[in-house]
């Protein structure tokens, strides 16, 4: 895979030296990071985050786990998650995908537009079977997202999930390589 991504309005890369008070401004709000992994983060631990993932640009059974950048006009706006997963493990047939973005910038389809670029590398150029989405229910707005890139809704497991410290619902959205459409990573986005 040939990096950055771009899209047409966002361009897709390893984080870097400099990106630390971009990523700093969303992943140290509570309500952003309350639907991902950890808890907000600190300055240190954000400065850990980007020097752990500069090298991104490679995914494979040895390398599972691709996290991005999103950049928008010069500035980290989020970041998209590939995770080669499947039920024994890294078996580079699915994918996981996930994002986060800083509250400013909801709404306007940046989300949307960077899943869509992320989930079109899975199946174009992993070359995965299946891209899914775990999420809570009540996370409406990345549910938005997954139902816009055509992922179904394909269980909901009720408080089968132990999530900061309370019993959670799950939802899996999930899409089929053959249902990818070819068109998808150049169609306009949806805000």
């Amino acid at each position: 895979m040939s990096l950055p991504i771009t899209t047409d309005r966002l361009v897709l890369r390893s984080f870097r030296p400099g990106d630390e008070d971009d990523v700093f401004a969303y992943r140290s709000v509570a309500s952003v990071v309350r639907y991902i992994p950890g808890e907000p983060k600190t300055r240190e631990q954000v400065e850990d985050l980007v020097s752990e993932r500069a090298t991104a640009g490679r995914i494979d059974e040895q390398h599972p786990n691709l996290t991005l950048a999103v950049e928008l006009d010069g500035r980290v706006i989020g970041d998209v998650l590939l995770l080669l997963a499947g039920p024994d493990g890294a078996d580079g047939k699915q994918a996981e995908i996930g994002w986060v973005f800083a509250p400013d910038v909801a709404g306007n389809g940046y989300a949307t537009e960077a899943a869509r670029a992320i989930t079109d590398v899975a199946f174009r150029e992993v070359g995965v079977h299946r891209v899914w989405a775990e999420l809570e229910p009540e996370n409406t707005a990345s549910a938005r997202v997954c139902e816009r890139l055509g992922m179904r809704r394909e269980a909901v497991f009720v408080k089968g999930s132990w999530f900061k410290e309370r019993w959670t619902d799950l939802a899996i959205y999930a899409l089929l390589e053959d249902e990818w459409p070819t068109s998808a990573a150049t169609s306009a986005p949806a805000p």
